[in-house]
C-alpha cells in the first residue's frame, strides 16, 4: 500500500467552532492525523510518500474558478481588513437563503464567506488553503498510484473533504478529495468509478458533484439525516438525476446502529457497485461511526474496523482510501489502521 500524507496539514487548525447554540474548540484538529501516522508507526501498512504539487486543471474541474479563487484569497483579505484579524478565525455569519441570490458575488467580505458557506462550524485561518491543496494533491497522486497499478493506496490528510460541493465549504471540508480522486481515476481510463462513502456524516459535497453524472456512482452509509449532520441532504429517494439517474445510493441509518445492522448496510452498497460495473473504488474513509465519538451515534468498536477493511477488500477493486472523519481523537489511529489492516489481510 503506498499512503500519501500531507506534510502541510498542521496549518489549517481552528480555534473554535459553533456547535450546538455555542462556540466550542474544534473538533477538526491536527491531532487526529498525528494519531494515525503514530499507529503507522506502531504497525506499518506501506510506504509513506509526501504529494507533488496539486494538478489545478483537475481541481478546477471538480471545484467552480470563483470558489477557488475565493478560498485562495480569503485569509489575505480578512487580514487586510483590519490586521489584528490575524487573531481571529474566519466564520461565516450570513447566508443567502431561500429565495436570495447565489449568483451574484458581492464585494463585502462577510457576504462572500457566506455565499460559499452552509455552516458555522468550518473555521477558515492562515493556514487553510495550504493544507486543503496539499490534501487535494494526496488525492490525486493516490489515484494515479492506483490507476498505475498499485492496487491500492491511501490519502492520509485533513482537513476533510467529502462535504464540500462544487462551489461551497463546511463541515470542516474545503476541497473534496474523494471527488478529486474518482475523477482522476476516471482520466487515467476507469470506464465507471464508485465512490463508497463510510463515515458517519452523509457526502452531500460527493453527491452533489456527480448527482448529474453516470460516469461516477456515488454510495454512502450514514445517520438519518432527519436528525444528524448535515440534515438536508443523504435521504433514502436521492437517486441521481438526468444522465446520472440511478447513478446515487443513500443509506441512512439510525442512531444507535451497530456493526451488525452497519455491515448489512454495507454489504447492499458493495453490492451496487458490483451491479453498476465500477473498475474502481475510492473510499471516504471517516471513523466517525465509532462509539466513542463525541459528535456521531452509531456503536462500532475498534474491532469492527478490521472486518470493514475485509468487507472492503471483498470488492477486489483498485482502491482508494481517503480520510475523512472521527473525532474520538484518541482512538482514530487504531481504527483507520485496521481498516487497513483488514483490507490487506
Amino acid at each position: 500500500m503506498l499512503i500519501f500524507h500531507n506534510p502541510s496539514h498542521h496549518l489549517h487548525a481552528g480555534r473554535q467552532e459553533m456547535f450546538r447554540g455555542r462556540l466550542v474548540p474544534c473538533h477538526e484538529t491536527p491531532a487526529r492525523l498525528d494519531h494515525v501516522m503514530s499507529e503507522l508507526q506502531r504497525r506499518p501498512m506501506g510506504a509513506l510518500h509526501t504529494p507533488g504539487e496539486a494538478d489545478m486543471a483537475l481541481i478546477r474541474r471538480i471545484h467552480a474558478p470563483r470558489y477557488l479563487d475565493f478560498l485562495a484569497t480569503a485569509w489575505t483579505e480578512w487580514i487586510a481588513l483590519d490586521p489584528a484579524n490575524a487573531e481571529l478565525d474566519i466564520l461565516p455569519s450570513v447566508w443567502p437563503g431561500r429565495g436570495l441570490r447565489y449568483d451574484v458575488e458581492p464585494r463585502n467580505f462577510s457576504a462572500r464567506v457566506g455565499l460559499f458557506s452552509f455552516d458555522a462550524g468550518t473555521p477558515m485561518n492562515a493556514g487553510t488553503w495550504e493544507a486543503a491543496l496539499a490534501g487535494a494533491a494526496c488525492a490525486i497522486d493516490a489515484a494515479h498510484s492506483v490507476a498505475g497499478g498499485a492496487g491500492v493506496s491511501m490519502a492520509l490528510t485533513r482537513p476533510p473533504g467529502h462535504h464540500a460541493g462544487p462551489d461551497f465549504f463546511g463541515g470542516y471540508c474545503f476541497l473534496n478529495n474523494s471527488a478529486l480522486a474518482a475523477q482522476a481515476l476516471r482520466d487515467a481510463g476507469a470506464a465507471r468509478v464508485a465512490v463508497l462513502d463510510v463515515d458517519y456524516h452523509h457526502g452531500n459535497g460527493t453527491q452533489t458533484i456527480f448527482y448529474e453524472r453516470a460516469d461516477v456512482f456515488t454510495a454512502s452509509i450514514h445517520g438519518d439525516p432527519s436528525t444528524e449532520y448535515p440534515f438536508y441532504l443523504g435521504h433514502a429517494d436521492e437517486t441521481g438525476q438526468g444522465e446520472g439517474a440511478g447513478c446515487n445510493l443513500n443509506i441512512p441509518l439510525p442512531a444507535g446502529t451497530d456493526f451488525e445492522v452497519w455491515q448489512q448496510a454495507l454489504q447492499r452498497a458493495l453490492d451496487e457497485v458490483a451491479r453498476m460495473g465500477a473498475e474502481a473504488l475510492v473510499v471516504p474513509l471517516g471513523v466517525d461511526t465509532f462509539e466513542g465519538d463525541p459528535i456521531s451515534r452509531f456503536k462500532l468498536r475498534s474491532a469492527d474496523y478490521l472486518r470493514m477493511g475485509q468487507m472492503l477488500a471483498s470488492a477486489k477493486l483498485p482502491t482508494v482510501f481517503v480520510m475523512e472523519g472521527g473525532y474520538a481523537v484518541a482512538e482514530v489511529g487504531v481504527n483507520v489502521v485496521n481498516v487497513l489492516e483488514g483490507f490487506l489481510g
